[in-house]
């Protein structure tokens, strides 16, 4: 066992949705951020726990539903299709940025963006909160929260542990929301690439693993199928997905192109 009693299974668990939360929750804060500043905390704040409290329901609702409802096969394919969607879009965009073809994701322009709008917007009551701050904040938070959710369930039952991966995602609120509570602005010096790359090859390595063990759906019996390494072949898969990304990374950075120049100018 490892500290706090976790073994070091859920250790990872909680670090992967942990990780995964934390880029999410900057970009959710960074919108309300800009509706509290700009129209008021009650009405924003008001929308953001809105959210939360959707989301919430959400999770405990799906995750229980599908546990009951998908075979184990079914569940593992299934799951390890959408982390590897998810996982991939993450690593494309990190890729593209590490490699210099990609703007990076500016959360200062994305504030900004969102105060000009907030500012512009009318003013608006009803039942005794302005609408447009409490939509805008229920939105963004769950727009950002819904990949969130779709993280936990999938880490969570896969590892037949909801609860602590929901722990993981919880936990990367605080850190965040001291950090916000410090700046009183956009957190743009987060490392939020870096942060996505290590979430992407998480992600993947998950994805394939459990999409694999998965295709035993269609072999006789319909038993999950068993990776001759065992759990060892998550370590290797990482591996693969790490070294394939470093040469997409080096081979894309060394095409010179009016178009890699386009994407990364201010």
């Amino acid at each position: 066992m490892m500290p706090l009693g976790l073994s070091a299974a859920e250790l990872a668990l909680v670090g992967a949705t942990f990780l995964a939360s934390a880029v999410e929750i900057v970009e959710a804060y960074t919108i309300v951020l800009a509706m509290g500043l700009t129209r008021g905390w009650r009405s924003t704040a008001a929308g953001a726990v809105a959210a939360l409290a959707l989301l919430a329901v959400l999770t405990v609702v799906a995750g229980y539903t599908i546990l009951r409802l998908i075979p184990p096969s079914l569940l593992q394919l299934v799951i390890g299709t959408l982390l590897l969607i998810f996982g991939l879009q993450w690593l494309r965009k990190a890729i593209l940025r590490s490699a210099g073809r990609k703007a990076l994701h500016d959360e200062d322009a994305i504030f900004v963006t969102e105060v000009e709008a907030a500012q512009a917007a009318p003013v608006r009551t009803l039942f005794g909160l302005d609408w447009f701050a409490f939509v805008v904040a229920f939105k963004g938070v769950l727009l950002e929260g819904l990949e969130v959710v779709v993280i936990v369930l999938t880490f969570g039952i896969t590892a037949d542990n909801i609860p602590l991966a929901a722990v993981g995602a919880l936990l990367a609120i605080v850190p965040v929301t001291i950090l916000v509570i410090l700046v009183r602005g956009p957190l743009s010096r987060v490392p939020e690439n870096s942060i996505k790359y290590v979430v992407g090859l998480l992600l993947t390595t998950f994805g394939t693993f459990w999409a694999i063990e998965g295709l035993g759906l269609f072999a006789t019996g319909s038993e999950s199928l068993e990776w001759p390494t065992g759990d060892l072949a998550i370590a290797i898969v990482l591996l693969g997905w790490i070294v394939v990304s470093r040469i997409l990374i080096s081979a894309l950075r060394d095409r010179d192109s009016p178009l890699a120049e386009a994407e990364v100018a201010p």
